[in-house]
């Protein structure tokens, strides 16, 4: 992929852009914009699913130009006209995709991780999952069907990421008049509301008149309260992403007969049993306690987000350069580095034992580079030695997992 290498600048520029938000939210006296734990899961989901997503990236690609070689109904010629019917052409599809993602059980299970945050701003932007990425690429597989050049169909997409990411904030206020026929941050606000009145409102991404002409478009009128209806009680990087798989399969299980099961996959998520989250919840452990407290360690968390940036950026930018292992060995450590960071918004105790498990990752990486390999043990029996003679465990949990009251 030619192109690839241009990726590695979209987190450094995410990371500007959020530093400038949040130093406006300050001038503006608007602390209430940004949450500290929300942000940082917010991040992490956003880190994961870039990650992941240079992996599976090029077959996208590759599947959009064998419909388009293969069955384009159209041979579509590339000019101004066709690309603005293409803006229009893949807002449509978009409005489907969205209002499809939060009307079936099965497609909402990927899209819901991007409605959790209870904060709007850019970080809840980044909320997007590898598997709702897969989803979506079904729907823009129509563009290339009908005849659009795959690589228009490239262009427009990304056209249409940067233009989404910047209608995530509350920094820009009601624009009517832009509002007829444009998303705004106001507009799209609505949408990631769990206000009643403002539930499965303004499916669009650009432009405003397919949710007029559906009937889904909303105004903002009351300040909406973002997040779901019935807020996840976690920050757990794993159990973000998968809860709702685990509901509609609890749900699954307690129906009966084809009908019944059928709809606990393609069913409403309206019609989700309430009381399947919080039964769950206990099960796995994942309901958050000391809802009033903190941890007071904070720059541990900032440093490991730091860390999987620069390292995302550099993987993305020398991907292609890279032996498969050292990409296996990436993806494990930033997604093991990820599954701390949500524990230890969490304060699991077990996280301790995971930083062994990536010390021993890393160990291993550089023993293998150096044709050392024989002597993994040796890390390991050290830091079993360290641990004895120590009691590494006591501070570690003692220090790193500090808590101090929300304010």
């Amino acid at each position: 992929m030619k192109n690839i290498n241009f990726l590695a600048f979209a987190m450094p520029a995410f990371f500007l852009f959020l530093f400038l938000e949040y130093k406006l939210a300050q001038r503006r006296k608007r602390p209430e914009i940004f949450n500290y734990e929300s942000s940082v899961s917010n991040i992490s989901i956003g880190i994961a699913e870039r990650l992941i997503n240079l992996f599976i990236a090029a077959s996208f690609y590759q599947l959009y130009y064998f419909i388009y070689d293969d069955y384009r109904l159209f041979e579509i010629p590339s000019n101004a006209f066709v690309w603005l019917a293409l803006i229009l052409a893949t807002d449509f599809v978009w409005y489907w995709y969205h209002r499809l993602g939060h009307e079936v059980n099965f497609f909402w299970a990927a899209h819901i991780v991007h409605h959790h945050s209870e904060e709007f701003n850019f970080t809840a932007a980044a909320r997007i999952t590898t598997f709702q990425a897969i989803i979506r690429t079904g729907f823009w597989c129509i563009l290339p069907f009908i005849g659009f050049h795959p690589s228009m169909v490239i262009t427009m997409l990304i056209v249409h990421g940067a233009y989404s990411f910047f209608t995530h904030t509350q920094l820009i206020g009601k624009i009517k008049w832009l509002e007829y026929v444009f998303v705004t941050p106001s507009v799209h606000g609505v949408h990631h509301a769990s206000d009643e009145k403002y539930l499965d409102k303004n499916y669009g991404d650009m432009f405003t008149f397919w949710d007029r002409l559906f009937g889904t478009f909303q105004t903002e009128e009351e300040k909406p309260k973002y997040g779901l209806t019935h807020p996840l009680k976690s920050y757990s990087f794993l159990w973000q992403h998968f809860h709702y798989y685990f509901e509609i399969y609890e749900l699954w299980k307690r129906s009966s007969g084809f009908k019944a099961r059928w709809k606990a996959i393609f069913g409403s998520p309206a019609h989700m049993d309430q009381d399947i989250r919080p039964v769950l919840e206990k099960r796995f452990l994942q309901d958050k306690s000391n809802p009033h407290q903190r941890l007071r360690f904070k720059n541990y968390l900032y440093i490991q987000l730091g860390i999987c940036t620069f390292i995302l950026t550099a993987f993305t930018y020398y991907f292609d350069y890279l032996e498969s292992y050292d990409k296996i060995f990436v993806l494990s450590l930033v997604i093991l580095t990820l599954i701390n960071c949500g524990a230890l918004l969490e304060q699991r105790k077990w996280i301790y034992y995971l930083e062994y498990t990536r010390l021993a990752m890393i160990s291993t990486y550089f023993l293998y580079e150096e044709g050392l390999l024989v002597f993994f043990f040796v890390p390991i029996a050290i830091m079993i030695f360290v641990e004895q003679l120590f009691s590494l465990s006591t501070i570690y949990q003692n220090t790193i997992l500090q808590l101090e009251p929300v304010e």
